[in-house]
């Protein structure tokens, strides 16, 4: 009995957190700026486009965000200027290098 029981044990912790996804910070992402406003990167450098996927069972909107700061960091920016946020939780921005 004591067996069975450590088996549902272990089965419901692994159930529980499978659904969980976490995204690691890159290096810098954490001094990325995130704006939805223009004129904060009215005087920056566009260095690309960004492109967050879409919310997935699991993902939260703070691990979307972590990914979309990551993307800026690989990019070469400081600066995300978010331009859409679909429906279905996509997120599109321009990545920029500013002073």
């Amino acid at each position: 009995m004591q067996r069975l029981f450590a088996v549902f044990v272990i089965g419901l912790f692994g159930f529980s957190t499978s659904g969980c996804v976490t995204v690691t910070p890159a290096p810098g992402a954490d001094k990325v700026k995130v704006t939805n406003s223009p004129s904060d990167v009215a005087a920056c450098a566009a260095v690309g486009n960004i492109d967050a996927p879409a919310l997935q069972m699991g993902v939260d909107s703070a691990a979307q965000m972590t990914q979309f700061r990551n993307e800026a960091v690989v990019l070469g920016g400081n600066v995300a200027l978010v331009t859409v946020i679909w429906p279905n939780g996509q997120v599109n921005g321009v990545a920029y290098r500013c002073p």
